[in-house]
């Protein structure tokens, strides 16, 4: 299979590429900025998702689409829905059904739909960009489009570290371990994610992963 990764040079993103490669699949790296990936054996592709061009131009030939990408460092949150809509309308024209999306703990649910990101002491700073990925799993619920979309949220805590070869999996729920920790890996997070995209057992769903 070959996959893209928009936000190739991210955090997450690196790892993801990494872990695409060691599942065995081709990828296709994909950046603003292709001079900063820095991943070896990866085909690499320029695409700015805030410009006008069609994800077509950038995606041929590939297989399915894994999105890492954000607003925090530019503060342009808005291209996180915005990236989404596109998508969803512009996947099936490039031929493309799989889309795995890097979402945030932040729109997972602590009670029946109430938001992780709503109660009084969500860390203020992380604010934006929770508000920003629930508006983009808005527009995926929203959609019907014929793109087998799966929303990813990592735990609340994601760090730096090794995989453990083990974590739970969630549906729209808020997961925490017995001492009452929501964690896991970057190198887990990233893992578990190609694992689904290997399965496809959750088309359409939001899924999270922790300890």
């Amino acid at each position: 299979m070959k996959v893209a990764v928009f936000g190739a040079t991210g955090w997450i993103g690196s790892h993801i590429v990494e872990e695409v490669k060691a599942h065995g699949h081709d990828v296709v790296a994909i950046a603003r900025d292709p001079s900063k990936v820095t991943a070896e054996g990866v085909e690499v592709r320029q695409f700015d998702l805030s410009g006008d061009a069609k994800l077509a131009s950038v995606l041929v030939g590939v297989d399915a689409v894994i999105a890492s990408i954000g607003g925090r460092a530019a503060g342009n949150h808005e291209i996180v829905a915005n990236t989404a809509k596109n998508m969803l309308e512009q996947l099936p024209a490039a031929g493309i059904e799989r889309l795995l999306w890097v979402g945030g703990a932040g729109s997972l649910e602590v009670a029946p739909g109430i938001q992780l990101f709503t109660v009084p002491d969500f860390p203020a700073e992380y604010k934006s960009e929770s508000l920003a990925q629930g508006d983009a799993l808005q527009v995926f619920k929203n959609s019907d489009s014929a793109v087998q979309w799966t929303f990813i949220c990592p735990a609340a805590e994601i760090f730096p570290g090794d995989k453990q070869g083990a974590y739970r999996v969630t549906v729209d729920q808020f997961m925490t371990d017995a001492e009452g920790n929501s964690r896991i890996s970057v190198a887990d997070y990233a893992a578990a994610l190609v694992d689904e995209l290997d399965s496809g057992d959750h088309p359409r769903q939001r899924i999270g992963f922790a300890y």
